[in-house]
């Protein structure tokens, strides 16, 4: 199984995304947080023999051209290692924190997706480019800002997902899908995989066409005592109402707007507490690094030979090499 961790900031990007590789890594990440997402990933793209992901740049903000640009950049640099991946992110961060309008995600992203390709089949095959969208019109690409064929072909475009409707449209349009890591192996079993099924059914491709990269949180013990960062996470991910429905598939539905009041009071610290055993243990992988490889096993088994690792905080090396070794085994 190929496991690929965080980068978390572009200071010790390259020193860090080294020691990875040399734990046993098979690649890194990068998320839209505290730092730009593509950078940390420029800087990486320089140790060899690592895959690149963003996990995941906030696509509907950006423009396709701009995009293209930085995938078609990165993939040149890094030599063909190269995977972007995109999610639309809720109302609340688009609007309030991007300052941009939140249109219809779905269908917005899927018409990125349509557009991406466009402009890499005119860089790459020397296609006119000639897309005329509901939400993106590209009718002009002249040579001087024409990067021309990318020697290792465009990168690959996966899609985060949840919902039924944004994972049917993944598995309609995209290269692979990034489950998202507030999930379950019951939520991942009885609604994401039978929602790619039907988009991939709605597209008329086949299984060996798309790529399912399951996203896992973890959490060493002694690393975070009483794994309080995790339970904080998962708090945090909890509040939102998109993710209530891996709440309700459980029985836990109720816990959802109950982290919502609280968060909506800034009562952050106390959020963490709402999540007892049973659901930390459900959503993340907690214990030592051979538990952690259990649960990763028994969640992904027959659904996927790559993982990503997401993590409240950045674990150690050594412990992230355990786990890889684990899973090897």
């Amino acid at each position: 199984m190929q496991v690929l961790t965080a980068l978390f900031g572009p200071t010790d990007a390259i020193t860090r995304a080294r020691a990875l590789r040399d734990a046993g890594a098979a690649g890194v990440f990068t998320f839209e947080g505290p730092h730009d997402v593509f950078t940390p990933l420029t800087l990486a793209a320089t140790v060899e023999g690592l895959e690149l992901l963003t996990n995941v740049a906030i696509a509907l903000p950006r423009n396709p051209i701009q995009l293209a640009h930085q995938a078609n950049d990165l993939q040149l640099i890094s030599g063909g290692r190269f995977t972007l991946g995109l999610g639309t992110q809720i109302r609340t961060q688009i609007e309030k924190r991007y300052g941009t309008a939140f249109v219809p995600p779905v269908a917005r992203m899927k018409e990125l997706v349509g557009a991406l390709r466009a402009i890499f089949a005119a860089w790459n095959e020397g296609e006119r480019l000639d897309f005329r969208g509901r939400f993106y019109r590209h009718t002009l690409m002249t040579p001087t800002f024409d990067p021309g064929p990318n020697p290792y072909g465009p990168p690959p475009i996966y899609l985060g997902a949840l919902g039924p409707v944004a994972t049917r449209a993944a598995a309609e349009v995209a290269d692979g899908l990034l489950v998202m890591p507030f999930g379950s192996k019951r939520f991942l079993h009885e609604v994401t995989l039978p929602n790619v099924r039907a988009g991939l059914a709605a597209a008329g491709r086949a299984a060996g066409d798309f790529t399912v990269v399951p996203e896992i949180i973890v959490s060493v013990d002694g690393e975070d005592p009483g794994h309080t960062a995790a339970r904080r996470l998962l708090a945090f991910y909890g509040s939102t109402p998109a993710y209530r429905p891996v709440l309700e598939v459980h029985g836990w539905g109720e816990l959802q707007p109950e982290l919502n009041a609280l968060s909506k009071q800034g009562r952050w610290q106390e959020m963490g507490r709402l999540i007892d055993n049973e659901v930390l243990h459900t959503i993340a992988a907690c214990g030592s690094p051979a538990e952690i490889a259990a649960h990763i096993r028994d969640r992904v088994a027959g659904v996927a030979e790559k993982i990503c690792l997401y993590q409240p905080g950045p674990i150690s090396v050594a412990a992230l090499s355990e786990i890889v070794d684990s899973l090897a085994s």
